[in-house]
């Protein structure tokens, strides 16, 4: 069988509106939404309040006021933020021993063989009451024996609470949820499995791995194992880290160029960008294509150490000429850089002029001060609504 497992998954409930409501406690049991002006702006957060009226993260700020008129609109301040995260991370860096960031307010936590010494339900317990009494931020938590049940334990236990999946009752656990909630399963595929009747994970639990295979391809391997709770992906460390990537599910398949170049182009602003922020620059770049039969294509190429879109972008677009057979629409799309290393991307200054260090100085520090989609390029920018912000989150 193995060693038991025991990952947990960390949330910080509405993180950027908890933040907020600190700061300022008239805020509490309001609708609140954090995000841009409302004439041109998108919904960077929403409150559960303001979630009961159909509001959403990415959701232009315009009809989120349509549909919650008397929602209180904040203009976050991306500082207030990091600070917070910084505090949660402290807090988690000193208690456990492996964990890993995976966004602002999301964190992995592998507790895999303290078992011999500790419950780690009442260690994770612990930890979740430590973060609420020193920040002040409400937080759930989910555990479980792998990173996507504990995730899916997460979401049943929000908001500000936290739920056990015993081992041996991964299976019981999924079966009564939609097949909506298994994370990575796109629209169109989701209709499809209705098409079928499955509705239910537990409606996939009963069908055969040879059925979804001969329907979906590879993706009918991906499906059958999370249905049954089949998932060994580790906890990678956050110091460890060698390279940062960020990938899209479209809900229905792509093969206009030009939507890719421009997805392509936000999404690796936003990587460029936080490299910047923690002094790091990439000396490799990769991109990789799904197909719907989910094959799988990644290309990738050595380049001089840089965090700068000039070089990144025309080197992105460059390797989508090369994996991309264009008579193939494309499920997914992703861009990874890696290689890195510490060290200020002011190192191409040789090849840089004055004029667009500035123009990366001014761009950094307007999009740290406002959240990361503020000022981007205009390619970038007709993603519109739906960027590619790792802040942003339902």
């Amino acid at each position: 069988m193995g060693v038991k497992r025991h990952i947990v998954h960390i949330d910080l409930d509405s993180f950027f509106v908890s933040v907020e409501r600190k700061f300022d406690p008239s805020l509490i049991g309001k609708p609140v939404i954090i995000g841009g002006s409302s004439d041109r702006g998108v919904v960077a957060s929403a409150s559960y309040e303001a979630r009961a009226f159909g509001v959403h993260s990415a959701m232009p700020t315009r009809q989120a006021l349509k549909l919650c008129p008397q929602a209180v609109v904040v203009h976050g301040t991306y500082g207030r933020y990091s600070e917070a995260s910084r505090e949660v991370t402290e807090i988690i860096h000193r208690s456990v021993p492996l964990y890993q960031k995976t966004s602002v307010d999301e964190f992995y936590i592998d507790l895999t063989g303290m078992d011999r010494f500790y419950d780690p339900y009442d260690v994770a317990t612990n930890l979740r009451q430590t973060v609420i009494r020193e920040t002040g931020l409400p937080i759930s938590f989910g555990m479980a024996s792998s990173k996507t049940l504990a995730k899916m334990a997460t979401n049943q236990a929000k908001p500000n609470g936290q739920l056990r999946i015993p081992h041996g009752g991964e299976r019981e656990f999924l079966a009564p949820l939609n097949i909506r909630k298994i994370p990575g399963l796109g629209e169109s595929t989701c209709q499809k499995l209705y098409q079928y009747g499955l509705e239910k994970i537990g409606d996939l639990q009963r069908v055969n791995l040879k059925f979804l295979e001969a329907v979906f391809g590879k993706m009918g391997t991906y499906i059958y194992n999370k249905a049954n709770g089949i998932d060994d992906s580790d906890i990678i460390p956050h110091s460890d880290r060698k390279s940062i990537s960020t990938e899209n599910t479209f809900e229905s398949d792509v093969k206009d160029r030009r939507t890719l170049e421009n997805i392509l182009v936000s999404m690796t602003e936003e990587l460029a960008g936080k490299l910047r922020r923690e002094n790091k620059v990439a000396g490799c770049l990769a991109i990789k294509l799904r197909y719907s039969n989910f094959e799988t294509h990644t290309v990738q190429q050595k380049i001089a150490l840089t965090a700068a879109e000039h070089i990144l972008i025309p080197g992105i677009k460059n390797l989508l000429d090369k994996a991309w057979n264009q008579h193939r629409p494309i499920r997914l799309i992703g861009v990874k850089l890696s290689n890195l290393s510490t060290g200020s991307y002011q190192i191409n200054l040789f090849e840089d002029n004055e004029q667009r260090i500035r123009l990366y100085q001014a761009m950094d520090t307007i999009n740290f001060r406002f959240g990361d989609k503020t000022i981007c390029r205009a390619a970038g920018m007709e993603v519109g609504a739906r960027s590619f912000n790792p802040f942003l989150k339902d």
